[in-house]
């Protein structure tokens, strides 16, 4: 269903009338997520537990009010560990209040985040990279990594660099404390391995919270509660209450207040520097994310969200939180849950308040190795080799410049890693465009990019020059000069070099004006070259772009020539139509390829098949699979339903979903079929209608594919993985025996 086709959530006071049920489950849900999280964070960057908490609940409910975004989870973030820690550390004195100097710094940081964002400056983050943005997260993400692992296995480091933080890992291993290990690494298994277990039932509560849950019974099992010595094979380990979390029984005792006697030095403007920069680009980065995961393609303020996000920060360092911005594993969750309007924010905080206040017996019997386990897993995804993987296929240049974003930051500090990392970006752009220094800036500021009305709702804007991220707000102001529902060309060919950042940002414009009823597309490219053949690489005007098929893709092209079928292995950007079903809404598409299209003489209608990579969630949360779907375009109209496999305790799992509206559509003459599929849709009566007893039955004798209608076509697939040659035959013989059991 793409955005026009959806009747957008009314917002404002209206919104909670309307979809106040959807927003508090999903809100819950996400308080179950925020609340380790919160505590996490917050240890991490070296203030106390209910720093953590405090900006849950400010970021729930200030930014609510004044925020420019619609579905996004607004608290303290994991990317903002190292720039805290960072400034703690930069100005403690010996005094022992370097927390109350950095909340100084904090209060100052959410000032200037509310003037950016009443000076309309928010477009400026677009101005970055995205290689160096995510060369800046993953350099977060080792940096969080090399500081948890200590403390999910006892030991500690006198280290003051990255690099030599993770080799004391390795040194400090004979060391380790096995009772806190092996709470660690239980806790790490069930954050790898939740997303992988199928039955719904246990993902009733989210993976930080099952830790919590098996991580307690431990602290009973080796007695944190009282210090004592413990013996593991002849060695001797101090345990106690000092390594579980320590929170207040009061929450105001955690109440801290800025000190600004420290302003006037440059240790201070420099952690201002830090934490305004880092979080405003963390916060217009993720909330380009979520916008791609909401379903209804709704579009963030970025000023506004500068101006909600900023205040919020004002608040928390006011009284001793955190910084605050979006958050996009919480946001995910978020979204997931079927939230709608913006006041899911605003629930989750209360929620987090309501679960300190009445649970702190219970958090403060949590162990500090859960929560390490959190963040290690946490800086993992931030890092992992899937995000160097997946720079490698847009472009040997595009790892080139993550990589070295990550290893001047790993060296000196964020500050450098970004501004190296921009730096090399431009000498390689330099050097890619063949032109002198003088002209190649020249060629990026001075360059027209015109849009010509042709008439007869025709535009053509035509990008020249050299088309980078530089050149990016220049591009993006012709872009907001179009009308709505024209038919619109952006011709590339005169461009000299066009980078991922400038593509993303019209492949995303293309996207939202089609899917609000205009027609858009790029050409221009076929005679620029890339390092890879991945749609989205750095291209550079040269000459016509060699393809070279891998032996999977001959394969498909042999099976394609032998039926008479289309095949096109570097496939195309257009995949508004797969948002039209709900598995794709909230699951960002990064690349579609090796497409095979096809007709059935039988039923008389056209069929696809192509190869898919989409996320699941976007950034740190994010998860990246490859399937090969089929869709079928049906002959008539059907009604709107996704059938899947049903799992062992879904039945108790719907039971619970019930009360947001969605229920598994059950036959009680087809008792088999009804135990093997979950079926669902908005329409009962004609979806009970459209499986007729023939229909059911031969499911009943099927293999088990996912099969969902958006009325006008069926998309199919089995595995979320490529399929094989003989997968695809398969999964179009059984298309053709599902037509001719349902028509």
């Amino acid at each position: 269903m793409t955005a026009k086709q959806h009747q957008i959530p009314a917002s404002g006071w209206k919104g909670i009338v309307l979809y106040w049920r959807n927003d508090l489950i999903a809100a819950f849900s996400v308080a179950l997520v925020g609340l380790p999280l919160a505590l996490g964070i917050a240890i991490a960057s070296g203030v106390a537990p209910m720093s953590g908490i405090i900006a849950a609940v400010v970021g729930g409910v200030v930014t609510t009010f004044f925020r420019g975004g619609h579905i996004a989870i607004n608290g303290p973030a994991a990317g903002l560990i190292a720039v805290v820690l960072a400034a703690i550390t930069s100005m403690e004195d010996g005094s022992g209040r370097g927390i109350n100097y950095m909340l100084a710094a904090v209060v100052i940081s959410g000032i200037i985040q509310v003037l950016l964002g009443i000076s309309r400056l928010g477009k400026l983050a677009n101005a970055f990279p995205s290689s160096v943005i995510h060369g800046m997260l993953a350099a977060i993400g080792i940096i969080i990594l090399s500081k948890q692992l200590h403390v999910a296995i006892g030991t500690d480091t006198d280290a003051t660099t990255t690099i030599a933080i993770l080799f004391d890992v390795l040194r400090k291993l004979p060391h380790l404390n096995p009772f806190i290990t092996i709470i660690s690494l239980i806790s790490l298994l069930l954050l790898t391995f939740h997303s992988r277990i199928s039955y719904k039932l246990f993902h009733v509560l989210p993976a930080p919270v099952w830790v919590l849950i098996i991580a307690v019974p431990f602290v009973f099992m080796f007695n944190f509660l009282e210090p004592h010595a413990a013996t593991f094979l002849g060695k001797v380990y101090q345990l106690g209450p000092q390594l579980l979390i320590d929170i207040p029984d009061n929450p105001l005792d955690a109440i801290l207040f800025p000190d600004f006697s420290k302003i006037n030095t440059p240790a201070f403007w420099l952690s201002v520097f830090s934490i305004t920069l880092i979080g405003s680009l963390e916060t217009l980065a993720i909330a380009k994310a979520i916008d791609k995961l909401d379903p209804y393609q709704r579009i963030t303020n970025s000023n506004k969200d500068l101006i909600g996000n900023g205040l919020a920060t004002v608040v928390c360092g006011c009284i001793g939180g955190l910084p605050i911005i979006p958050v996009i594993a919480r946001s995910s969750v978020n979204i997931q849950n079927n939230a709608k309007t913006k006041w899911s924010n605003l629930y989750h905080g209360l929620f987090i308040l309501l679960f300190v206040l009445l649970l702190a017996p219970l958090i403060q019997k949590v162990p500090l190795a859960a929560l390490a386990a959190i963040l290690v897993y946490t800086g993992y995804k931030l890092a992992a080799p899937r995000v160097f993987k997946q720079a490698y296929e847009q472009g040997i240049e595009q790892l080139l410049f993550l990589s070295a974003t990550v290893i001047i930051t790993l060296y000196t500090d964020l500050l450098w890693g970004i501004f190296g990392g921009i730096a090399l970006t431009l000498l390689v752009h330099i050097l890619l465009s063949r032109l002198p220094v003088d002209l190649f800036f020249k060629m990026t500021f001075r360059s027209d990019h015109p849009l010509a009305n042709l008439g007869n709702g025709q535009y053509k804007l035509s990008i020249n020059g050299v088309a980078n991220f530089l050149s990016l707000l220049k591009i993006d102001k012709q872009l907001q000069l179009i009308p709505v529902d024209q038919k619109v060309e952006i011709n590339l060919s005169d461009a000299r070099l066009v980078d991922l950042t400038i593509q993303e940002r019209l492949i995303d414009f293309v996207r939202r004006y089609n899917d609000a009823g205009g027609i858009a597309h790029i050409i221009g490219l076929e005679r620029h070259i890339a390092s890879t053949n991945h749609p989205l690489s750095l291209k550079s005007k040269m000459g016509p772009v060699p393809i070279k098929l891998t032996p999977r893709q001959e394969r498909f092209a042999k099976l394609a020539k032998e039926n008479d079928w289309q095949y096109e292995p570097q496939g195309d950007r257009e995949t508004s139509y797969l948002r039209e079903f709900q598995f794709f809404e909230t699951r960002p598409i990064e690349l579609k390829s090796n497409i095979i299209t096809g007709h059935n003489p039988i039923h008389q209608v056209n069929w696809m098949i192509s190869d898919i990579t989409f996320d699941e969630g976007a950034l740190m949360a994010t998860e990246v699979y490859n399937t090969t779907v089929e869709i079928v375009y049906l002959p008539q109209d059907i009604p709107r339903f996704i059938l899947e496999k049903e799992q062992l305790f879904d039945k108790l799992f719907d039971r619970v979903m019930e009360f947001s509206g969605q229920r598994d559509i059950d036959f009680q003459l087809f008792t088999k079929f009804s135990k093997k599929f979950l079926l669902k849709g908005e329409d009962e009566v004609a979806i009970r209608s459209f499986f007729t007893p023939e229909l059911i039955e031969f499911l009943e004798q099927e293999d088990i594919y996912h099969i969902e209608s958006n009325r006008e076509a069926l998309l199919l697939f089995k595995y979320l993985r490529p399929a094989k040659v003989d997968e695809v035959t398969k999964m179009l013989a059984f298309s053709e025996r599902l037509l001719s059991a349902a028509f």
